[in-house]
């Protein structure tokens, strides 16, 4: 189930900012940011699930300064598709293109892992984060319908090619 809290109105991001593998010390603090993110979020044990599979792509947006967790992206990969499965910035950093470069780095690693096509879901009603995929490339590939749960809403899969 993918879900994306980000803002699309970007500014740019910290200069202290780096973006790198998730280790398992970061899981209290992403579970956090999950918490406060979505109405129907991963516990701190499906994240702690993801380290060591060797198809699962975790990273988190660090301040380089304070050490603070700002956001964090799970994607997988099969054969030649990838999968964002997870996204999200907490709420003190966002409108400063964390997401974006949550985004760009996930769609980098599916490249480097020779993926040609990624999907991903996002809520109908979630303007922001389409039109960050949109200006991804990504473009709507079809509909789940009731996928989410709490509220129960419509999922839109998009898709974008390599």
């Amino acid at each position: 189930m993918t879900e994306t809290r980000v803002d699309s109105s970007q500014s740019t991001p910290p200069r202290h900012l780096s973006i790198r593998l998730a280790r398992r010390d970061d899981v209290d603090d992403v579970a956090a940011i999950e918490k406060r993110a979505f109405s129907d979020p991963w516990s701190a044990n499906s994240f702690r699930a993801l380290f060591g599979n060797p198809i699962i792509h975790f990273a988190i947006a660090e301040d380089t300064i304070t050490g603070k967790v700002l956001g964090y992206v799970v994607a997988w990969f099969v054969v030649d598709e990838a999968e964002i499965a997870n996204l999200a910035v907490s709420d003190d950093a966002r409108r400063s293109g964390i997401g974006a470069r949550l985004l760009d780095h996930a769609l980098a690693a599916a490249k480097q892992r020779s993926a040609r096509m990624v999907f991903l879901e996002v809520r109908e009603s979630n303007a922001a984060a389409r039109a960050l995929y949109a200006s991804r490339g990504f473009a709507v590939a079809g509909r789940r319908a009731k996928y989410y749960r709490k509220p129960v809403e419509d999922a839109l899969v998009l898709r974008c090619e390599l």
